[in-house]
């Protein structure tokens, strides 16, 4: 479990839209020190959640879909336990099957059509695990066939945020991590 040096806040002294979120997170992952924390500055909790989720992650240019993908791969590369279990859960009612979920671990899937695994791919270049971070010619070309400049530079913000977020997560140890999460709490 997480154990941040930051003040975790009682639900019973969080905001009712904290204390929702901290329900949920409860009842979906069984811990919710995210919400414990972000209860220290509410307006910081609000404003990701509506400036970035709402206007920019589920709306915007590319459809969700591509951004769910986007999301549980880099959540699956950065071992988030806490981020995996709701973006499974996301990814599903974007409409990604369980066969295409499965198969993020198998880019040369038949389950995956070559939208998708250009996205996984970039999601690979934007992750925090991978010092091969450069989106070349190949890879644009790979992502041109799909989306127009806009929606490419729609996904590398989105990606690039989610990484940055996930390293701010790791790093005030907010999240339960999975045995393959490259980033330790400090000792």
């Amino acid at each position: 479990m997480p154990e941040p040096l930051l003040a975790r806040i009682p639900p019973a002294d969080m905001p009712e839209d904290l204390r929702s979120a901290w329900s949920q997170s409860m009842e979906l992952r069984g811990d919710a020190t995210f919400f414990e924390v972000f209860a220290n500055h509410p307006e910081l909790y609000r404003w990701y959640i509506s400036s970035f989720y709402e206007e920019v992650f589920r709306g915007g240019r590319v459809p969700r879909r591509y951004k769910e993908l986007l999301r549980l791969r880099l959540s699956t590369l950065h071992g988030c336990k806490f981020c995996n279990q709701g973006n499974r859960e996301d990814a599903r009612a974007a409409g990604l099957s369980e066969a295409e979920i499965n198969a993020l671990e198998d880019p040369d899937s038949d389950a995956l059509s070559a939208q998708d695994r250009a996205v996984l791919a970039l999601g690979e270049r934007l992750s925090l695990v991978t010092d091969q971070g450069a989106v070349d010619a190949e890879l644009h070309a790979r992502l041109a066939t799909f989306f127009d400049d806009a929606q490419i530079l729609e996904l590398g913000f989105v990606g690039s945020m989610l990484s940055g977020v996930a390293k701010f997560l790791f790093s005030f140890d907010l999240v339960e991590r999975e045995d393959n999460c490259p980033f330790h709490p400090a000792a």
